[in-house]
């Protein structure tokens, strides 16, 4: 089963678990804290609480600094940069969306438009075409019109 996003980020695990997950010294963790790259949540006596989110954080930190060779203000930027690309990826989504919706409304209205303007539509014939009766075979038929005497 799926986990829920507020089961991601409850503050569960205390510093000495998340550390053990994390594959950290609890000292690692007070230091991230106090650079700002990690927020656990307290408890009401006041003690870290780390989340799941959290200790994927602190392996995704690991991971930059051991791995990548990256000092703390790389990985400061580095994860700076991954929170702006999955808020933009979040806005490219809605906006998608909202193109698909706006297309699919405006293919209805171009649809309903055609609709009507169907039965108002009158064909083109150049001069002297016009308003000429034909006959059964497609031929031009000749009228005389007699002109009232005065």
């Amino acid at each position: 089963m799926a986990e829920s996003s507020d089961d991601r980020t409850r503050g569960v695990y205390m510093i000495s678990v998340a550390a053990e997950l994390a594959g950290m010294h609890p000292q690692t963790l007070r230091i991230y804290e106090m650079r700002g790259l990690i927020t656990p949540r307290r408890s009401p006596k006041n003690t870290r609480l780390y989340s799941e989110e959290d200790v994927e954080r602190l392996r995704r930190i690991q991971e930059l600094t051991t791995q990548g060779g990256m000092n703390l203000a790389g990985v400061e930027r580095v994860l700076e940069l991954e929170r702006e690309v999955a808020r933009m990826q979040r806005r490219l989504h809605n906006l998608e969306r909202q193109a698909t919706r706006a297309q699919a409304e405006l293919e209805q209205e171009i649809h309903r438009v055609r609709r009507s303007a169907r039965a108002e539509l009158v064909p083109y014939q150049a001069p002297g075409q016009a308003l000429v009766p034909r006959s059964p075979r497609g031929a031009a038929v000749r009228l005389r019109l007699a002109r009232p005497q005065r």
